[in-house]
């Protein structure tokens, strides 16, 4: 039988899906399992999206220009000015998903066997991307004791090399729930500019900020408007993650050639997807308001449960909806596994996602969990009660 290859071997499996089996046995088992793995919002869909599909009056779901509908480009720039992004149609490739917009800048950006540092924890899929690439990952780590704030800029700056083709970053983050400041992105800024890197900044949670904090976009990073990548999405902010719609946005506009060449290799971006995210632009402010009050209701239940059982320690995030939690135990991955397998507390038990599988450094995270709070309060607080009764007796824990 001829062997598969390399790339495919290399090619990561998602830490976010890998405890699936567990959590399917224990549901045949008869346990109600608390998803608290997986960023799948339970926040409905804005209407005028839904009904933009189901009154769809078309003969035929043609083919839309590789870079996605003009009407929709010329939408979604009207929405970035309106957030004061200076962003023109012009600037804006319609992908498959913001996954495709960053496969599609890496390809673009970067050959095979460059350098891209990252920030870790980081989305774990970017090290699939990164090996679709034929990129190297280098990891700089930023501590749970900081809050995962940016790392010292000079560590940062001391892992750049000859190879170095790009900085990455996730803001509001995944998995952490961090906001990058003003400032530290001014400092990245200043690295950037001096080594003629790209930055790559996924800002598909910029909608989700919390307790005053707003977002700051690298699209407005002066001087550097040539190496400045965007990558945005329809999936978080309208709870439209089966809509494969995101984008690549960037000044650059030998990149944004380059970027165009590989849309036009699959053609177009789904036609049906795009008429949905088109008509999601008119979503009321009042669905973002409700939505980030409901967010930060459901954070404070979790983020405070946890920090009020012994030993658990869990900054609060100011984006995004996800918190990493540091867990006394010996492994948390073995401890989500034993959640499923051997725990439940009246019937239920919780299912989070291993931290180290969003670390690029061997050995890190291994007590850590990142839980996505995306469930209703009253499954979160019994979500908390889970762990607190968990941890009482499972046979890792550590003093």
């Amino acid at each position: 039988m001829p062997k598969i290859s390399q790339k495919a071997v290399d090619m990561p499996a998602s830490p976010i899906r890998k405890l699936v089996p567990y959590s399917e046995k224990a549901k045949k088992e008869g346990k109600i399992v608390y998803h608290l793995n997986i960023g799948q919002p339970d926040i409905e869909t804005p209407e005028v999206a839904l009904q933009a599909i189901k009154n769809l009056d078309r003969k035929v779901l043609e083919y839309s220009h590789s870079a996605g509908f003009e009407s929709y480009r010329n939408g979604l720039s009207a929405y970035y000015q309106k957030t004061g992004i200076n962003v023109n149609p012009e600037d804006i490739l319609i992908t498959t998903g913001g996954s495709e917009a960053l496969i599609f800048g890496f390809m673009s950006a970067c050959n095979p066997g460059d350098e891209v540092i990252i920030p870790e924890p980081f989305y774990a899929n970017y090290n699939g991307f990164a090996v679709m690439g034929g990129l190297n990952v280098v990891p700089v780590t930023a501590t749970i004791e900081s809050g995962f704030a940016l790392p010292p800029i000079e560590a940062i700056e001391a892992k750049i090399t000859a190879k170095t083709k790009a900085i990455v970053i996730c803001n509001p983050g995944n998995p952490t729930g961090y906001l990058y400041s003003k400032d530290e992105l001014l400092q990245l800024r200043d690295i950037v500019k001096k080594h003629d890197l790209f930055l790559f900044a996924d800002e598909v949670y910029r909608e989700f900020c919390y307790d005053g904090a707003v977002p700051f976009s690298v699209m407005n990073l002066e001087g550097i408007e040539n190496n400045v990548v965007m990558i945005d999405s329809v999936s978080k902010r309208y709870s439209m993650c089966g809509a494969r719609i995101g984008a690549l946005i960037t000044k650059n506009k030998e990149l944004m050639a380059a970027a165009l060449k590989f849309g036009q290799s699959r053609l177009s971006p789904p036609t049906v997807d795009q008429i949905a995210a088109e008509a999601a632009l008119n979503t009321p402010q009042s669905y973002f308001d409700d939505v980030v009050a409901e967010y930060v209701e459901r954070r404070n239940i979790m983020v405070d449960g946890l920090n009020k059982i012994p030993g658990v320690f869990c900054p609060k995030p100011s984006g995004a909806f996800y918190c990493v939690a540091k867990f006394p135990v010996d492994d948390a991955e073995k401890f989500c596994q034993w959640l499923l397998e051997d725990f439940s507390y009246e019937g239920q038990t919780v299912m989070m996602a291993p931290a180290n599988g969003f670390y690029s450094t061997r050995g890190a995270g291994l007590q850590e969990a990142r839980i996505a709070y995306v469930l209703n309060q009253d499954a979160l607080k019994n979500a908390v009660k889970c762990l607190e009764e968990a941890l009482k007796v499972y046979p890792g824990r550590t003093a």
